[in-house]
């Protein structure tokens, strides 16, 4: 219409705005997948012990073979599928694949190892048999892999948004063209002349067809997506300083929504490592806090009780006490024996030189139908001595003696015997597991062929050990509670235990509900329905309780459900949540891929920072909804008003791009890089049924709309008599006028959008650098476009008066958006 180059510069302004949103999103997206190379680089330097074609090397997993044969020991983790060959007390902790604790013990009777378990004690030749995808890890992954990707719920109420303002703004230009078409064919009309059009009646169609265009361009958010992507990203870098991984964008908001929070137990509330808590020694309970607290506690016992309790440890152990690489203590062994010698250790003992004191004559391991395990010691001066630990009421039981405060030695009568009875059931009722130590003197010596006796000992002690909880985790939950979240607990583990643990932690109230997994299994649908919303705790489930139970709250309940887990039994509950929460140390490769966020520290409270950052990220985006439709709204009744009165639009396809693609990406990142405070965790979750946009963001929107329109119309209608602009060619002028005071309009409602509600929108403003270079580039831009670039955005250079009428007028929207705020329109 207009030639080249004038002609161009809509058409370049727009292919530029469309560019810029493109450019920025793929660089967002390109950089997070450069974080993931170098990770994968990281995880794919795992070597194991290999034999192949008759050498033994050392190769990666990711290139083992079926037919190699692959050498295990302690620590090792399982690369593939395999038999087993040969071997020594090989015990397979399968926790991560089948979520129970008890380890398995493999050998020729039961000869399958999987991969991504991990060998607790002895070792092994294995057999690869099938690697890759083929290995129940690889079936596992296949799985997690089907179904698509859900929307998140803000992803859901942004498309609904946009929607809406899509279908307005194209409703207002079919009416503008209506309305400017109409004069045209009555003016055909009446010369009878609709059947012959020249080629000036169809530019002046054409030029209608534009200004419609531009209502739509007006109308649709175009800097929405931008803003939403650059909100996450800036989001996600702020949360990896935090110690949160996040892997998907959307899982920064989605977590800012959550109402439920499903959390393992073992290593993600508590620390996954067994610590003693508490002993009774010489009948006194003591508190074992740390290694600090038991080198104290040594000078409180006589030394010859100190003495007998660190024999007792050290030789009647199925764990070892080595020296590193580095010349650091390693203890080896199940969790329960590591915790004794780690106790011991901290009183002062040394492993090495207690061992060579004595001789170990005869060991009778630990089974689970004795419940204890005994060794016969050959004494340095002739003699023996037999010491015996387990389950607390089977080694009191065999007692008949005890050690008092000062190391005596005194017969076991009833009264003794019913205070240490209570005293097991109390460290039981506080989800401590406890061991019994005890020792007796072999006055008539032992031969090797004779049982270990079964009674006649003396009792040292009783040991408390529990898996504690972690520090912050009370804390956290509280947090948690307050805001709204409902945390539960879905632990493999006994129900006792379980509950005891989240009463610790906060998490069972006198009104919850502590189930077992198959008895969750059997229920019917109905009982479901009642029963699922006061679940808080639920013990011995498998990964398909967990799967079962988030799908509902989901699905029936329309819960925004967070889950955290470390285990691959925990990836199908993981999937199937809104946000899935993998631990970063303690987590298996199939639970962090399943995962939307990693916590790196395995850290229950940094859930609760990410939470923060959640809700954080859908504030600062509601914030910026707000700003750009009061600027929609605005540019739209001006356009469309102006088109129907007057037949042209004061405001031009480039101005209203530079307006809402620029000024809104620039608003975005002002806005979205607001940090998060404290009282964001005193609200309830938005969850998935809350609106978007809320009433006290319409009574924002309207208010400032309403002021920002009655100025533009002011201008337009009285604009040249108040600015004494008489000349015919003026037009430009009050145009530019109109542009310049609604963009100064837009510079100060985007600070009164710093606050939603409250009246101090300044608080904490000159902190937030970004916002602060943001406004200072706007103002810039903006006075280059008006004085500068005349050609390509329509404008003409403006005196000093001018200029300083357009900023008086943007900022005297404050004080109105201030008034408007004390409107009471309640909270949803």
């Amino acid at each position: 219409m207009e030639g080249w180059p004038k002609g161009a510069h809509d058409g370049l302004g727009i292919v530029a705005s469309i560019l810029l949103v493109v450019f920025v999103t793929a660089t967002s997206d390109y950089r997070q997948s450069l974080q993931f190379k170098d990770l994968d680089k990281e995880k794919k330097k795992i070597q194991v012990q290999v034999t192949r074609s008759g050498f033994r090397q050392r190769l990666s997993i990711y290139d083992l073979l079926p037919g190699d044969v692959v050498h295990l020991a302690i620590g090792d983790q399982v690369p593939a599928d395999g038999l087993f060959i040969s071997g020594f007390s090989l015990l397979i902790n399968e926790s991560s694949l089948t979520g129970e604790s008890e380890p398995v013990a493999v050998n020729e009777d039961n000869p399958f190892l999987l991969s991504g378990t991990k060998v607790q004690d002895g070792s092994c030749k294995m057999l690869v048999t099938t690697v890759g995808m083929r290995t129940q890890w690889g079936k596992l992954m296949a799985t997690l892999s089907e179904g698509g990707d859900d929307e998140t719920p803000l992803q859901v109420k942004l498309n609904g948004v946009a929607t809406i303002i899509g279908q307005i703004g194209l409703f207002f230009a079919v009416i503008t063209f209506i309305v400017l078409s109409q004069g045209l064919f009555s003016k055909k009309y009446h010369e009878r002349m609709l059947l012959s059009w020249s080629g000036d009646d169809a530019l002046e169609l054409l030029e209608h067809f534009a200004i419609a265009v531009t209502i739509v361009v007006v109308a649709v958010p175009e800097g929405l997506p931008l803003a939403v992507t650059l909100s996450l990203a800036f989001a996600m870098k702020k949360m990896m300083n935090d110690k949160a991984l996040v892997r998907h964008l959307a899982a920064c908001e989605t977590m800012g929504s959550a109402t439920t929070i499903c959390s393992d137990k073992t290593g993600t509330l508590t620390t996954n490592h067994m610590t003693v808590v508490k002993a009774c020694i010489c009948g006194n309970i003591k508190e074992v806090n740390g290694s600090e607290n038991a080198s104290k506690l040594r000078s409180e016992f006589p030394e010859i009780v100190v003495k007998t309790l660190l024999e007792s440890i050290f030789n009647n152990t199925a764990g070892e006490v080595v020296i590193n690489q580095d010349g650091k203590y390693q203890i080896l062994g199940s969790p329960t024996e590591t915790a004794l010698l780690e106790f011991a250790l901290s009183l002062g003992g040394d492993f090495k030189a207690k061992r060579d004191e004595t001789k170990i004559v005869k060991v009778e391991p630990f089974n689970s139908t004795k419940k204890r395990m005994s060794v016969i010691l050959e004494l340095p001066g002739g003699g023996c001595r037999a010491h015996c630990k387990g389950a607390s009421e089977i080694v009191l039981a065999a007692c008949d003696k005890f050690l008092d405060e000062t190391g005596g030695v005194h017969p076991l009568d009833k009264i003794t015997a019913d205070k240490l009875n209570g005293i097991i059931d109390s460290f039981a009722g506080e989800a401590l597991r406890t061991l019994c130590l005890a020792f007796r003197e072999m006055e008539e010596g032992f031969s090797t062929a004779e049982h270990i006796p079964l009674q006649g000992y003396t009792c040292i002690g009783i040991i408390g050990i529990k898996d504690p909880v972690r520090p912050g985790v009370k804390e956290s939950v509280a947090t948690c509670r307050a805001a709204g979240i409902m945390v539960r607990m879905v632990t493999g583990d006994n129900i006792n235990t379980a509950k005891a643990i989240a009463r610790e932690c906060g998490i069972l109230t006198e009104d919850g509900i502590a189930i077992e997994g198959p008895e969750f299994r059997e229920k019917s649908l109905d009982e479901l329905l009642k029963l699922v919303p006061k679940i808080q705790v639920m013990a011995r489930s498998s990964p398909l309780d967990k799967h079962t139970l988030v799908k509902h709250l989901r699905t029936t309940f329309n819960d925004v459900v967070a889950v955290t887990g470390d285990g691959t039994n925990d990836a199908p509950a993981l999937h199937e949540a809104d946000i899935g929460l993998a631990m970063g140390i303690a987590g298996t490769e199939v639970a962090k891929e399943s995962a939307d966020v990693i916590i790196l520290d395995d850290n229950f409270s940094t859930i609760v920072t990410v939470a923060k950052w959640g809700r954080s990220v859908y504030i600062n985006i509601q914030k910026f909804v707000q700003f750009q439709l009061t600027v929609n709204v605005v540019a739209l009744l001006v356009n469309f008003s102006s088109a129907c009165f007057t037949g042209n639009a004061p405001l031009t396809a480039v101005q209203l791009l530079w307006v809402n693609m620029i000024m809104d990406t620039l608003g975005a990142l002002a806005l979205a890089t607001e940090p998060p405070n404290d009282d964001l965790m005193n609200r309830e979750p938005v969850g998935r049924t809350g609106k978007f946009i809320t009433n006290v963001m319409w009574r924002n929107i309207l208010g400032q709309s309403f002021y920002q329109f009655f100025v533009m119309w002011y201008l337009q209608t009285q604009g040249k008599n108040f600015f004494g602009l008489e000349d015919s060619g003026t037009d430009i002028v009050l145009n530019t006028i109109i542009f310049n005071s609604f963009v100064f309009c837009q510079v100060f409602n985007e600070i009164s959008s710093r606050e939603m509600e409250k009246i101090n929108v300044l608080k904490g403003m000159t902190r937030n650098y970004v916002f602060m270079a943001v406004l200072t580039s706007t103002v810039i831009f903006q006075f280059i476009m008006v004085q500068f670039l005349g050609e390509f955005a329509n404008t003409t250079p403006l005196t000093i008066h001018q200029w300083l009428a357009s900023v008086l007028l943007g900022l005297a929207g404050m004080p109105i958006a201030a008034a408007v705020k004390l409107i009471p329109v309640g909270s949803s």
